[in-house]
């Protein structure tokens, strides 16, 4: 079977389960077309697995104005009912203004472009990740092409806007829509037709397979030290983080806490770093490859992530695979894989109640860490194998091929 992956940015640092899902699809004896809508930004790949799809992958904007243009000229003389059915609905609701207008004639003509490669390289069956553009330009090849379509959802962008981004229209047009958790499918659920809530089906995503070969597992560390694995953003809840942080220094508590992440907030932080004199509590990594992820969790007593907003954090599942209780809020997906045998949930937003889980981390005893650690470990295991979830996709994407027309 030959299946299309589209992503608005591939490769990219954040997006590496995206790449093992790719992989154990492949696995399944699947071929599978990479398309991304930009170019990957090749100074935030540090994993060697990440770079080497970057030649793999296609990058739509990369055609260029005149061949985007002259692919979805092509598209209306050829298939003018396709054509003016696409374009019903890529600007069904737009508001008429210049920026969104242009922004939804980019999408038709991404989706002329893209619609053709899926036909020259007989693809069966497109599949996007997240529920924004890659979703809305998947749509429209779909209706071009006549080749059936899927999404996967991961939250939390695509609950902020659900109206904007048309998720009902998309659920109904789409051969199936995948959430990562049964959180997310509830959402999904309220933004779709009753109709089509039988489409909406749950693929957790999967760690790499290096997290639960067993060969990473270390017991826990004696020395205080903490790690958080994010983006330096306010929805990850870093500011909040370094807060924490703070108010245990000044309980004259020892401690260390790498953080493994950029992003926009890195100035703000650094700030906040130097204003309560954390230099020599705090160390901020940067991006790191999955071996540097490895190596700075199996240094710590736990993985700390006090987000806002989420999905189900990927770095959650590679935390507790590598047999480290993780201190995380009670948001979204996250009570459906860590409750008190694994890890401290927390309420989003309350610094009080952060502190008190770090210090509790800090001062867990080992074996009550390491026991932890076994539990969070065996529900990875079941739950977040990425090969296992790869059978489950393929198999939803040969029962949609027949789809074609």
């Amino acid at each position: 079977m030959r299946v299309a992956y589209l992503i608005n940015r591939y490769p990219a640092a954040s997006h590496s389960f995206i790449r093992r899902e790719i992989e154990a699809v492949e696995a399944e004896g699947t071929d599978v077309y990479r398309f991304s809508i930009r170019p990957a930004q090749l100074a935030e790949l540090p994993d060697e697995r990440d770079r080497a799809e970057v030649p793999k992958t296609l990058v739509l904007l990369q055609l260029g104005v005149f061949r985007l243009l002259f692919d979805m000229l092509r598209a209306m003389i050829l298939s003018p009912a396709r054509f003016f059915a696409a374009m019903r609905t890529a600007f069904s609701g737009v508001e008429w203004k210049p920026g969104p207008l242009i922004r939804r004639a980019a999408y038709l003509a991404e989706a002329s472009a893209l619609s053709r490669r899926l036909r020259v390289n007989r693809v069966e069956h497109l599949h996007a990740h997240f529920g924004t553009n890659p979703a809305m330009v998947a749509r429209l090849a779909s209706k071009l092409s006549g080749i059936p379509f899927s999404f996967t959802v991961h939250g939390p962008d695509e609950f902020d806007a659900p109206v904007a981004l048309d998720l009902r229209g998309k659920i109904a047009d789409s051969a199936f829509s995948i959430a990562i958790s049964s959180y997310g499918r509830s959402q999904l659920m309220r933004w779709s037709r009753f109709a089509d809530w039988h489409k909406i089906e749950v693929v957790r995503c999967g760690v790499d397979g290096s997290f639960l070969d067993g060969l990473n597992a270390a017991a826990p560390p004696a020395a205080p030290q903490l790690c958080a694995v994010a983006r330096l953003s306010g929805q990850k809840g870093i500011p909040l983080l370094i807060e924490a942080a703070s108010k245990l220094k000044n309980q004259g508590k020892q401690f260390r806490l790498s953080i493994v992440g950029d992003g926009e907030m890195r100035p703000d932080i650094e700030a906040m770093i130097e204003r309560y004199q954390l230099q020599a509590f705090v160390h901020l990594v940067g991006w790191a490859s999955s071996d540097v992820v490895i190596a700075h969790l199996r240094e710590a007593r736990a993985m700390v992530l006090p987000s806002f907003a989420e999905g189900l954090p990927v770095v959650i599942m590679e935390a507790l695979a590598l047999e480290r209780p993780v201190v995380v809020t009670a948001i979204a997906g996250t009570p459906e894989l860590v409750d008190a045998s694994c890890g401290w949930l927390i309420p989003a937003g309350s610094i009080d109640a952060l502190v008190d889980a770090m210090k509790a981390a800090i001062e867990a005893p080992i074996d009550q860490l390491a026991e932890m650690g076994r539990t969070g470990r065996a529900r990875v295991a079941a739950q977040h194998d990425a090969l296992q979830n790869g059978r489950q996709l393929n198999m939803l994407f040969h029962r949609s091929s027949g789809g074609c027309n």
